[in-house]
């Protein structure tokens, strides 16, 4: 799970953050800021400053924040002078926007605000469609708007091309402040509040987010374009609420509460993909009462609401507070909960709530007295107490039970003893507000000084904040005469007592107030202005507000929040020196170095004893299921038997037998594990099922297919068979630095010890031969290194670096490493079709003709896949989300996320036409897996690809890593070595559009593919200047989408999206681009190129004997200097298989003259020596 952070607030308006993975209070950098409010999120959090202003704090990455600028430049031809910048009347402007309506010139676009800067100047867009066009960039068309080519004919008669600029946010790791409109009439008042979410209301990659504010009047605002590229928004719009707004929270998806002056709740309605704000027309909805029922009027405690007319007023419903005389002053609400805070300091949870209902059912009344509560990621809840303000953190929230449990109290402090002098401005930024009068300093220290749990009953006390209850005698007796208690030491000139200065927004009592006091601007208390440090008596920190939006907190996580060691301070606990690693690894030598001794001393006696017996045998019985591949071709209940021999000297042996009835005939089939190639988990959304292959049963493409009836008897018999076969062969511990690594449709990872005999001519080693073992861990992708450093990714496009261990998951004890296994997480989305085709009569339906496909179908349409029957991968994910409408598919979609065809299957498209008769619209739903293997996490970026060079193991220097981030930025990292495998940081390579995939070669060659599917290389990269220069624009085969590139030492190979598989011929160190591609092979799924350019591909479909296999790990053979393309394929181990990684193998076989090779293709099997060197 990524590292997040915490943030918060103490009374003194200094902001705090607490990580996951640390354990003390860190200061905000930028802390000449005082802070009232904040909001947070993974990337950046929003603040209101003690001048009642927003500011945002991105937070650095090693990847910028870019937005691309685009102009147009439009010209006309002329019969006298060619083409010129003089167009017709009717035509669009010179220079003008992608539509042409708006004007745009290059020298008018400036940045938004002060913390942009330009990046570079203008320059001329030369791609096209994944192809280079003229030098000058023009792209040709007959008339505007038309559909434009990069050939120009003889009726070419206007044409245009494309000018870019990018500009980049510099104010990271600093309070920026959000600048105002310039139109003085639109400038909103003064924030009181703010709330950010919505970053879960759309799928897509562009962060969008939703910011929410509230002012000092009581106005609810939103921020325009708030998202990755554009952090700081555009403008603040106003949204009307029926009644003054005091506080408003908004949740990740479509949730949004507010809390107004009268003590109800405000719930925002109809906020979608394409309406953020919501609203939506109709008559004004009712309010809703404390059990769910609807509330005919509002009790007469209570300002009746005034809805205004039109759609904006309708958009809001009313929910009551749990308690007629105690409303509602706090909420804060998450994906599917709401926690709210009534006067009283009494915490409830809002049972019902969904995007279906967003008002919920009824309220709960939680445990304990809060000032405030925060619903963070995951629904998880943190809450600052009202007697102590002391922070705690809900324990025990999951899906199933989103209350929690428990409070528990984050007792950790600051590393440092950091402090910061009080100012007067201290009780602004802990929201101190006056009443009907203002009194002195000192009033309000003896005031705060005096606060308790008690709230103060009676008239007066009815304010959002409620009222601080005096303890001292003399204050109480000093109320009672009628005036203040004096302060000793006070000057009388700073206690205007019967000066009474009134604002309108901060007098809320519903009851007629008896005097004027301390408010607190909602539910916030105050810090004597004596005290240097924001201290209670027992150590911890005051808070006044924190944030959870941008921490994530997972059952599995061990937190450091909670404990300290007997009693110590934090402060205390710093001096007693840490433990390294080292010193770790350092006893745990020392220890087994003692045992040895010891047990040689205990056997040394007895070795001239003979061996009482000879061998021994161990046997597993138990009841599964085998899939039966003969009619009637179904799961027979059988019975397993595995006897394990071991003989004398330690050697062992396995035979597994599966016992099974034909016609009431008992027989028999065995398998001799030390001839078992891998023992592999299968796919399947039913059966807890695996598979074990033998080099017969893998040229047949026939494993033996057996399921249990429990996850838990599936992982225990999957860890002894693999534990079995590698005692067999002899594989143990951790693979070597030349191991084939690969990951199946599963995400299940394998790795091979590669035999000199792969490569050699004389004795060649068949691919159905290679023994394969399971490591633990779940990823989608994995790239390895000839030095040891092996990367993955999973389906979350979340990194992970190997760690050197072995097991986890379902492998324990002797199956895995001691150390080196960290808890990992991945999640996946699983997408359905719903189809419909159109009707005369009634339009679009889900009534089809015979012939179409199903009305609810995977992407294919072969296979039925509706809501209800859909389930995850395997029974070890778990759902994690609803039903939702994917936007982000390819085509794009029309507002409702349907796609356009004139018929199944064919191209679709986001747009109607009078053509199209059928349609489809895309659900997808996330499912989670939980697991553990000998990964570490790398963050916070998420990468969509890596590529590792393909260098031999005594290779000197830092090893050259790339990658390309989920939003496609290229990045290339730096400090990677054996002693350093996940690196230092990130450096950021410029790309003028997004990237889907990158490899680096042998020699420091870099190519890429880019998302409209040309190819790019990079020139000048060397181990001195790692990011190289510039980027080379490489056409891609006639009419195909590159996917995928590979490079190895000199050769270089591409992907195209329909499976065919090129190579990139005349490539020389002079001309490292390359002249033209030739095509090698189809049905090829991944493809990767060794430090040796050797070629394993991942084919689609590979025929067998007795099934089709679908993911088959295949090796091109012939591979040679003269023919670098190679001449047949060598057919290994299938079924499942999703990706392979050879670049880690640069094991050279002994040099012997070269064989001649015919033109006729060998069998499957033969492999051919490589003999290649770097050019």
């Amino acid at each position: 799970m990524p590292t997040s952070v915490l943030w918060a607030v103490d009374l003194l308006g200094h902001v705090y953050t607490l990580s996951t993975a640390g354990q003390y209070w860190e200061p905000c950098r930028d802390t000449h800021l005082e802070f009232r409010r904040i909001s947070a999120v993974r990337q950046c959090c929003w603040g209101i400053a003690a001048d009642n202003q927003v500011y945002l704090y991105v937070c650095s990455s090693d990847v910028p924040i870019r937005h691309r600028e685009e102009a147009y430049e439009n010209q006309r031809w002329n019969p006298v002078g060619g083409f010129c910048s003089k167009l017709l009347p009717s035509d669009r402007w010179p220079w003008s926007d992608v539509s042409g309506l708006q004007h745009r010139q290059p020298d008018g676009v400036a940045l938004p605000s002060p913390h942009w800067e330009w990046e570079a100047d203008w320059y001329v867009d030369e791609n096209f469609g994944g192809e280079p066009t003229e030098k000058g960039g023009w792209t040709y068309a007959m008339d505007f708007p038309a559909t434009y080519t990069r050939d120009k004919k003889w009726n070419s008669c206007v044409r245009r091309r494309k000018w870019i600029r990018y500009r980049r946010y510099k104010s990271q790791d600093t309070w920026a402040k959000i600048p105002l409109e310039d139109d003085p009439k639109q400038l909103p008042d003064p924030c009181n509040d703010l709330s950010v979410g919505g970053w879960e209301i759309t799928d897509e990659p562009v962060g969008h987010l939703s910011v929410w504010a509230v002012s000092l009047q009581g106005k609810v605002w939103y921020r325009e374009d708030v998202s990755h590229s554009n952090p700081e928004g555009s403008c603040w719009s106003l949204v009307d609420a029926p009644g003054d707004v005091v506080q408003i929270s908004c949740g990740p998806h479509d949730l949004l509460w507010a809390t107004i002056w009268e003590g109800q709740a405000l719930v925002r309605e109809g906020i979608s993909r394409h309406n953020p704000k919501g609203g939506h027309g109709g008559t004004p909805l009712p309010s809703i009462g404390r059990c769910g029922a609807p509330v005919p009027s509002p009790p007469s405690l209570w300002r009746p609401l005034c809805f205004p007319s039109g759609a904006v007023g309708s958009s809001w419903s009313t929910v009551e507070p749990p308690v007629a005389e105690n409303g509602i002053v706090h909420v804060s609400v998450g994906v599917s909960v709401v926690w709210a805070v009534t006067k009283d300091r009494k915490v409830w949870f809002r049972r019902g709530v969904s995007s279906h209902n967003p008002c919920g059912t009824s309220w709960i009344e939680m445990v304990g007295e809060m000032v405030m509560v925060n619903v963070g990621l995951n629904d998880q809840v943190w809450g600052i107490a009202f007697e102590d303000r002391a922070m705690y953190f809900r324990q025990g929230v999951t899906s199933s039970e989103l209350s929690g449990k428990t409070w528990k109290a984050i007792i950790t402090g600051r590393e440092c003893d950091w402090s910061h002098s009080g100012s007067s401005s201290s009780l602004l930024n802990a929201g101190c507000f006056f009443g009907e009068e203002v009194r002195g300093v000192s009033e309000c220290i003896s005031n705060c000084t005096s606060a308790s749990s008690d709230s103060v009953e009676g008239p007066g006390n009815g304010s959002i904040g409620g009222q601080l209850a005096a303890k001292e005698d003399e204050r109480e007796e000093g109320e009672k005469e009628g005036g203040p208690a004096e302060v000793p030491g006070q000057d009388p000139q700073l206690n205007p007592g019967h000066s009474p200065a009134v604002l309108p927004w901060t007098n809320i009592d519903l009851k007629e107030p008896r005097r004027a006091t301390s408010l607190l601007e909602p539910s916030l208390g105050l810090l004597p202005l004596g005290l240097d440090e924001p201290y209670h008596a027992d150590g911890h920190l005051l808070w006044a507000w924190v944030s959870g939006g941008g921490c994530a907190v997972e059952a599995h996580m061990a937190l450091k929040w909670f404990s300290a060691p007997s009693g110590l301070s934090p402060a205390v606990q710093t001096l007693a020196p840490p433990v390294t690693l080292a010193q770790v690894a350092s006893w745990r030598k020392q220890i087994f170095h003692q045992l040895t001794e010891r047990t040689k001393r205990e056997l040394e006696n007895f070795q001239h004893y003979e061996q009482a017996v000879e061998q021994s045998v161990w046997v597993k019985t138990g009841a599964l299921q085998w899939w039966c591949d003969w009619k009637p071709h179904k799961w027979v209940d059988v019975r397993v038997v595995l006897e394990q021999l071991t003989a004398h000297g330690g050697v062992q042996d396995s035979i597994l037998f599966i016992y099974y009835m034909v016609h009431e005939e008992k027989k028999c089939i065995h398998l001799f594990l030390n001839e078992v190639t891998v023992v592999v988990p299968v796919l399947n959304e039913a059966k807890h099922s695996f598979a074990l292959y033998t080099p017969e049963r893998t040229r047949q493409r026939w494993p033996v297919r057996l399921a249990a009836p429990t996850e838990q008897e599936t992982s225990d018999w999957l860890a002894l068979l693999s534990m079995s076969c590698c005692e067999s062969r002899g594989v143990h511990g951790r693979p070597s630095p030349q191991a084939i690594w690969s990951v199946t449709c599963k995400g299940d990872i394998f790795v091979s010890e590669p035999s000199l005999d792969l490569e050699a001519p004389e004795h060649p080693l068949s691919c159905d031969q290679m023994f394969w073992r399971q490591i633990g861990g779940h990823l989608r992708v994995v790239e390895a290194s000839g030095r040891g450093v092996v990367w993955g990714l999973g389906y979350d496009h979340t990194a992970w670096v190997y760690t050197g261990g072995y097991g986890g998951g379902c492998f324990q004890g002797l199956g895995s490493s001691t150390n080196n296994i960290y808890p990992q997480t991945d999640v996946k989305s699983i997408y359905i079709y719903e189809n419909q085709r159109w009707n005369p009569v009634t339009g679009y339906t889900s009534r089809g003709l015979p012939t179409d496909r199903y009305m609810w179908s995977d992407a294919s349409g072969l296979q039925e896949r509706t809501k209800a029957s859909t389930k995850p991968p395997s029974p070890q994910w778990t759902w994690v989300s609803d039903w939702y409408v994917d936007f982000s598919v390819p085509g794009g979609t029309d507002q409702e996320g349907w796609q356009y065809a004139s018929d199944f299957p064919a191209s679709y498209r986001g747009y109607k036409t009078m053509k199209d008769f059928v349609r489809r619209r895309c659900w997808a739903r996330k499912c989670k897996l939980v697991t553990s293997g000998p990964w570490l996490e790398v963050g916070p970026i998420a990468l969509g690809d890596v590529s590792i060079i393909p260098e031999s193991p005594d290779a000197k220097g830092n090893i050259a890593l790339w990658a390309i981030s989920d939003k496609g930025d290229v990045l290339c990292r730096l400090g990677v070595s054996e002693l350093n495998p996940a690196g230092s940081s990130w450096l950021h390579v410029g790309t003028n559009q997004p990237f889907t995939c990158i490899s680096v070669g042998a020699c420091h060659q870099v190519w890429a593919v880019a998302r409209d599917g040309s190819a790019f290389y990079r020139g000048s990269v060397s181990p001195s200047q790692p990011a190289g220069d510039s980027w080379y624009h490489i056409s891609s085969p006639r009419k195909q989408r590159l996917k995928q590139v590979s490079v190895g030492q000199t050769s270089v190979f591409a992907l195209d999206e329909n499976g065919n598989l090129w190579y990139r011929q005349g490539i020389t160190p002079s001309y490292p681009q390359g002249s033209s591609w030739d095509h090698v092979s189809n049905n090829v799924h991944q493809v990767s190129v060794g430090p040796l350019d050797q070629v394993w591909v991942i084919a689609n479909k590979v025929q067998g004997s007795h099934s089709l296999s679908r993911g088959t790990v295949c090796h091109r053979t012939g591979v040679q200097p003269r023919e670098p393309t190679g001449l047949g394929w060598d057919f290994g181990i299938g079924g499942g298989w999703d990706h392979i990684s050879i670049r880690a193998n640069a094991s050279r076989t002994p040099r012997s003259a070269p064989q001649e090779v015919g033109g006729d293709l060998k069998p499957p099997g033969m492999l051919y020596q490589k003999l290649c060197s770097c050019s």
